[in-house]
C-alpha cells in the first residue's frame, strides 16, 4: 500500500523527472477542457486572445522545458501573467491556467528567489487589476488572494525539498567515491609499497653488486607481490558492489569450498549479531581465512579445520584453528601470514598466529 500511494504522490508531481510527461499531459487536457467549455460575455475577443496566447505558451514549455530551462521559465512566466491579466472573468479557464503555471514555476528549481518574487508580485497585480476592471467583490479579490499566496507558500516548500534531495544525493554520491577511494588505498597500499620496495632493492643489488641471483629473487618476490595485489584489488572492488554476499557467506562458502577440494572436515561458526563492517576489513578477514586454509592444507593435510567468526561490540574477531603439524612452527615465517598481518595492521586490526594446546591456531581482529 505504502509503494501504491508513493506512486501516486509522485504521478502528481508534475515537476518530476520521471513522470513529468504524463503529468503535464493531464494538465494539457484539463487545460482543453477548460478551454472548450468556456464562453466569456464580456470581452470575449480579449479574453480568447489572452487564453489562446496562455495555452501556447504552456505547450512550448512542455516542449522545451528539458532543453532549455530558461526559456521554459521564461514561458511559464509569461503565460501566468497572461491568464491573470484576464482572471477577473467569470470564466475558470484564465484562473485554472493562471494557477497552474505560476505553482509550476515557483516550484521549479531553475528560477531564482528574487524571480519568483518579481513574477508572483506581478501576477497578483495583474490579477487583482483584472478582478477590479470586471468588477468582482473585494471579498473575492482578497480570498483568490490568499489561495494563490497560500498555493505559493506550497509550491516553494516543495522547491525547498527538491533542492534538499539534490543537495542530499550530491553529499552520498560525494562520500561513497571517498569511501570507495579510501577502501582501495587501504587494500593496495601495502601491495604497491611492497613492490616498490622489493624492486629498489633489485636495482641495487645489480648496479652495485652486480648480484644477479640476489635481484633474480628479488624480482620474483615482487612478481608474487604484484600477483597478490591484483587479488587484494579484485577482492576489494568485488566487496565494494552490493550484490556481494556478506562475509559469513563469504567465510561459508570458502569453507564449502575447501572441503570439497580437500576433502577433509571443515566448519565454519559464527556468534554474535550479523552486521556490516568495512569492506576494507572485509577483504582481510576474508584473505586471512583463505591463507590459513592454504597453509593448513600445506602443512597439515587430512586434519580437520575449524573457523570460527565473533562479531563483538566494538570489533569483528576470525580464528582459524587446525591441529599442529611437526614443523609448523618454521613455516609460521613465510610471507604470507606476515603478509596478512601487515594488511590488517592497515585496516587498525592485528594478527597473531601459533600454537595454542596443541592447534595451530591464527586469530585476526578488525575494529568497527
Amino acid at each position: 500500500m505504502r509503494e501504491v500511494r508513493g506512486r501516486v504522490v509522485r504521478l502528481l508531481a508534475a515537476d518530476d523527472p520521471e513522470t513529468g510527461r504524463l503529468a503535464r499531459l493531464l494538465m494539457s487536457l484539463v487545460f482543453a477542457w477548460s478551454l472548450a467549455t468556456a464562453s466569456p460575455d464580456r470581452a470575449p475577443a480579449l479574453v480568447w486572445s489572452a487564453l489562446g496566447a496562455s495555452m501556447a505558451c504552456w505547450l512550448t514549455f512542455v516542449l522545451l522545458d528539458g532543453r532549455f530551462p530558461r526559456v521554459a521559465m521564461a514561458l511559464l512566466a509569461a503565460g501566468s501573467a497572461i491568464a491573470a491579466s484576464v482572471s477577473g472573468s467569470a470564466e475558470a479557464a484564465p484562473t485554472v491556467l493562471l494557477f497552474a503555471t505560476l505553482l509550476l514555476f515557483v516550484a521549479h528549481v531553475t528560477p531564482s528567489m528574487g524571480a519568483i518574487v518579481a513574477v508572483t508580485a506581478g501576477d497578483l497585480a495583474l490579477m487583482v487589476g483584472s478582478m477590479l476592471w470586471w468588477e468582482q467583490p473585494r471579498s473575492a479579490i482578497v480570498v483568490r488572494g490568499a489561495v494563490m499566496m497560500c498555493a505559493v507558500l506550497f509550491a516553494l516548500h516543495r522547491r525547498h525539498y527538491r533542492r534538499a534531495q539534490q543537495d542530499r544525493v550530491r553529499a552520498m554520491a560525494l562520500d561513497e567515491r571517498a569511501r570507495i577511494a579510501r577502501e582501495l588505498h587501504d587494500v593496495l597500499a601495502h601491495s604497491l609499497g611492497a613492490l616498490g620496495v622489493q624492486l629498489e632493492v633489485a636495482e641495487a643489488l645489480l648496479s652495485e653488486r652486480g648480484d644477479v641471483e640476489g635481484a633474480l629473487t628479488r624480482i620474483h618476490r615482487a612478481r608474487s607481490l604484484a600477483r597478490e595485489g591484483l587479488v587484494e584489488a579484485r577482492s576489494a572492488v568485488a566487496a565494494l558492489r552490493e550484490d556481494v554476499p556478506p562475509l559469513p557467506d563469504a567465510l561459508n562458502l570458502l569453507v564449502a569450498e575447501h572441503r570439497r577440494d580437500h576433502d577433509v572436515p571443515a566448519e565454519l561458526r559464527t556468534t554474535g549479531t550479523r552486521r556490516p563492517i568495512p569492506p576494507a576489513a572485509e577483504v582481510c578477514l576474508l584473505r586471512t581465512a583463505r591463507e590459513a586454509l592454504t597453509n593448513a592444507a600445506k602443512h597439515a593435510p587430512g586434519e580437520p579445520i575449524t573457523i570460527k567468526l565473533g562479531y563483538g561490540e566494538d570489533a569483528v574477531r576470525l580464528v582459524v584453528r587446525n591441529p599442529c603439524a611437526a614443523g609448523r612452527a618454521a613455516a609460521s615465517s613465510g610471507h604470507g601470514l606476515q603478509g596478512m598481518g601487515e594488511r590488517l595492521a592497515l585496516a587498525g586490526g592485528t594478527l597473531i598466529a601459533g600454537p595454542a594446546g596443541g592447534l595451530w591456531e591464527v586469530r585476526a581482529q578488525v575494529p568497527e
